[in-house]
């Protein structure tokens, strides 16, 4: 790694929490902590709900999956596109209709506060173990790509430094720090996707495009022998997709946090539908870098490239395909997108902490002889410290404990999804139904995850939303009926 490239590392680490900093201002309530003052622009909160659902491994993955798959990622965006419409028209009027600090407060509103605590829980404990993982395997490119470059960096230096500097912004200027620091991540990885992709189509012979199309690479979805073990065929990418998004966009408190911290519902569904396009975009720009990395390459199959996985594509170009300067611009970016998705969970698991379990806060915070608002920052320094503390866990772990972490999110989507749906459809529903069923979902979707390999491979992240949301449904149903017919049972018949 250059001089050249050093420098523009240090410059954005050191500048990019200050500028945040300095644009959310002073935090001198809990409520401007967590909410942001209610005052934030829409296109701010839709920059930032795309940083918060990408990553390192989104910037690294999708070229990857481009190079042998062609744009299939953008036919994924089209269901995301549909589910960001349900959530707009459908949700988003229920979270804008009153105050609220957390999703599940609509669950509390609807089934009590038991329910909303089981909930929130089932958020807090998945989100922790994928954000886990993600952070520790996103690390992995980046400390392979600073070797690659003669600048070796120990990975628990690297994660530290990335995880300390996230919490120093997050810590200062709360939420409003967290979206604006989100804005300038999401421009700065969607800028050098671009320069990337004007590179290596500079030169290119002619007929390049002919050859692309004829090999497939802009096909917008994957033909698979098993339809549940892709996630890229037609019905699971707009199917699933679209359910991804609606329990993701819908029911997750990672991304409610930016609509509730919107002017009005209007701005809140110009943020949640630009964010479609914003997504589209980055997705399009990765995919489109992939695609023409396969030309790059000489139009091989990913074996003959001599690397090891579609993930080291995008990162071998970064190392040894970029000039000086653009070089450590890239590697910047790889680290905003880390920072982006980090921040974005510390700030909304302290938000689900803090309006979830408002009583246990209350008695910590007499306890410790802390504010409210200090609490708060209490909470964002403890999750910190768990996140790091289960990132290094998964170091000592296999391939196959980081894809299940990856993967766990999804076991509480179907559930909470299906819960969601039932307050908003089902006047008749109650908690005494959906708890138990909700606490029995949860399990037996991880288990599916585990166990069903339709095809000999996994069941792809959409099936596993839609087998928990039936799941859920199914033992509700179940237990009504019980209810039903116990009391008949118990009766003794006449004398």
């Amino acid at each position: 790694m250059s001089f050249l490239d050093l420098t523009i590392m240090l410059a954005y680490l050191a500048g990019m929490p200050l500028l945040a900093v300095m644009l959310s201002g002073r935090q001198s309530s809990t409520t401007a902590y967590l909410e942001g003052g209610h005052d934030l622009p829409w296109w701010a909160l839709c920059l930032s709900m795309v940083a918060t659902e990408t990553s390192t491994l989104t910037v690294i993955s999708v070229p990857g999956v481009a190079f042998g798959n062609g744009m299939v990622f953008v036919g994924l965006a089209l269901g995301y596109l549909l589910g960001r419409a349900i959530v707009a028209w459908k949700f988003l009027p229920l979270y804008c209709s009153a105050r609220m600090l957390s999703a599940y407060d609509y669950l509390g509103q609807r089934f009590g506060s038991r329910m909303q605590r089981v909930a929130s829980a089932t958020f807090l404990g998945t989100r922790v173990l994928a954000e886990a993982v993600r952070l520790f395997a996103g690390m992995l490119p980046l400390t392979a790509m600073l070797a690659a470059t003669h600048m070796a960096v120990p990975h628990l230096v690297l994660l530290t430094g990335v995880v300390g500097i996230t919490l120093f912004y997050t810590l200062c200027g709360g939420l409003r720090a967290v979206v604006w620091s989100d804005a300038i991540q999401f421009c700065l990885y969607l800028g050098g996707s671009a320069i990337c992709a004007a590179l290596l189509m500079h030169g290119l012979p002619s007929g390049s495009f002919s050859t692309l199309q004829h090999a497939g690479k802009f096909a917008l979805f994957a033909h698979a022998s098993s339809p549940f073990s892709s996630a890229f065929t037609p019905l699971a990418a707009i199917g699933g997709g679209t359910l991804m998004t609606l329990a993701s966009h819908g029911t997750d408190q990672l991304m409610v946090q930016r609509v509730l911290a919107a002017r009005s519902l209007k701005e809140a569904r110009m943020a949640l539908m630009g964010s479609a396009v914003g997504v589209t975009a980055l997705f399009f720009l990765l995919s489109g870098v992939g695609i023409l990395l396969w030309l790059y390459h000489g139009q091989v199959p990913l074996k003959a490239t001599g690397l090891p996985s579609p993930d080291a594509i995008f990162p071998d170009y970064i190392v040894h395909g970029l000039p000086a300067g653009l070089r450590g611009l890239m590697v910047a970016a790889i680290l905003a997108a880390t920072m982006g998705s980090l921040s974005s969970t510390l700030s909304a698991m302290t938000a689900a902490t803090v309006g979830d379990f408002s009583s246990l806060c209350a008695w910590l915070g007499r306890k410790l002889s802390l504010s409210q608002l200090g609490m708060a920052r209490a909470f964002t320094v403890f999750w910190s410290v768990i996140l790091v503390g289960c990132s290094l866990l998964f170091a000592q772990g296999s391939q196959s404990a980081v894809l299940l972490g990856f993967s766990i999110a999804a076991c509480g989507y179907g559930p909470m999804l299906g819960t969601f749906l039932a307050g908003m459809a089902i006047p008749s529903a109650r908690a005494t139904e959906l708890i138990p069923a909700f606490c029995l979902t949860v399990p037996l979707v991880l288990l599916a995850m585990v166990s069903l390999h339709p095809g000999g491979h996994p069941l792809a992240f959409p099936w596993l939303i839609l087998t928990g949301i039936c799941l859920l449904f199914f033992f509700a149903a179940s237990l009504r009926l019980a209810r039903s017919l116990l009391p008949r049972f118990a009766r003794k018949p006449d004398a």
